[in-house]
């Protein structure tokens, strides 16, 4: 038996429609609130007493060393709070741990964005993570400040205007070595040691670029993972080459491993480490500071673990600032300090930008930085930034440690650096 649809009778109709008006005027209503709930939050970080900044760190996993400069970043805002924070607003630097997974940064970044709502993401750290959220935050426009790497793709204002370097750029450094081989070792054998990821490719791109028809000298390059249990093998491998010249790039903890290894083979090249790794307290020292001797960098800020420093005031302010806000069982650590020169450009950037914290003008300050010179950085180091140039470290120096302190030769090197940030 089937059963017709029953028609609906007047009161019926009128009831429904009565039913539909109070949707609608709910609906309405919903809206309505939504929208003022989106407007009040979209205008929060204007008027509120606070500057939210979010940050992401491999606090854990193969990169952690250096998650100290997180630690070290949020060690320098507590201290920029207890003095009354920057124009009449406090800090709140929230940083997590991504586990040095780019997947993970771009979910962090993003509950960073949606539910902290951080008037900016500030030195993030890494090559992978940062071009993982880096489309995101432009895409928000959100400030993605003053990277821990030294890409060059992370330092292109004309394709994405909201995302600026800090520290001198991989490639330039290479270069740095290059040209330090053609002056003094133009006819010399070379091998090479890179960590096998974005930040040891383009390091060693420069130097390819650089050394030019002398790439021919290079008799063997090995690329080596960040966990790899054969470095023994490497080393040995690069030994038998015949080279004059080993030039190593990656991290302070594979540095001091390779410098030992090659002084167990009875193995005394000239030799080449990229600034990451060249740390006394992190790499010299570990591998033994006579092995180390004679080593050769770049750099752009000063060795915590250098003597040459000891009496150097503005040292002097790192350590007394260690020993109250940041109380850990190294004061040498590197990569602390470069959380903390980094972390005093930040401070300046917003310091410029007066009681105007929207994000256009935190950008537009960072754009704006005319001969900053980071306390911590060697003398002669200078930030500059333009509407049209993003990375604002373009100067370093080659250092030779004699075994118990970097010695500087030569000039301040800018020529390495090109405009390749204003693209």
């Amino acid at each position: 038996m089937r059963t017709e649809p029953t028609s609906l009778g007047a009161n019926d109709k009128v009831s429904s429609m009565r039913v539909t008006g109070r949707l609608l005027f709910v609906l309405i209503v919903a809206w309505a609130l939504l929208g003022a709930m989106s407007l009040q939050h979209a205008e929060q970080p204007a008027t509120d007493k606070e500057i939210r900044i979010g940050n992401v760190m491999p606090y854990s996993g193969p990169l952690s060393e250096f998650g100290a400069i997180g630690q070290a970043e949020a060690a320098y805002f507590d201290m920029i709070n207890t003095r009354g924070g920057i124009n009449g607003r406090k800090i709140r630097f929230i940083t997590r741990d991504d586990n040095s997974d780019p997947g993970r940064a771009l979910e962090l970044t993003r509950d960073l964005v949606e539910s902290e709502d951080v008037h900016l993401m500030f030195g993030s750290f890494g090559t992978p993570g940062n071009l993982a959220t880096r489309r995101y935050l432009n895409q928000k426009n959100i400030p993605q400040l003053f990277v821990a790497s030294g890409d060059e793709e992370l330092s292109q204002p004309g394709a994405f205007p909201w995302t600026m370097g800090w520290q001198p750029s991989f490639r330039s450094e290479g270069r740095i070595y290059a040209n330090y081989i053609q002056a003094y070792y133009p006819r010399k054998k070379i091998v090479v040691l890179w960590q096998n990821d974005q930040f040891g490719r383009m390091l060693y791109k420069g130097i390819q670029e650089g050394l030019g028809d002398l790439n021919r000298h290079v008799l063997v390059d090995i690329a080596f993972d960040i966990a790899d249990e054969h470095l023994d093998g490497h080393v040995s491998i690069l030994k038998r080459a015949g080279a004059d010249i080993f030039v190593f790039l990656g991290v302070p903890s594979t540095a001091s491993k390779v410098i030992k290894l090659a002084a167990s083979l009875n193995w005394h090249p000239v030799f080449i480490v990229n600034d990451a790794s060249a740390s006394i307290a992190n790499a010299m020292a570990p591998a033994g500071l006579e092995n180390s001797s004679g080593v050769i960098s770049a750099a752009f800020l000063k060795d915590p673990s250098d003597p040459a420093w000891k009496d150097d005031s503005t040292m002097k302010d790192w350590f007394a600032f260690m020993d109250k806000y940041h109380q850990v069982e190294s004061t040498n650590n590197s990569a602390a300090l470069f959380g903390y020169a980094a972390a005093e450009a930040l401070t300046q950037v917003l310091k410029q930008c007066g009681d105007d914290f929207s994000r256009d003008n935190i950008m537009r300050q960072a754009a704006s930085l005319r001969d900053h010179h980071p306390s911590v950085a060697l003398p002669s180091i200078r930030m500059n930034t333009s509407p049209s140039n993003y990375l604002p470290i373009r100067q370093m120096r080659l250092v030779q440690f004699d075994g118990r302190s970097w010695q500087p030769f030569g000039e301040v090197i800018e020529t390495a650096f090109t405009e390749g940030a204003a693209r």
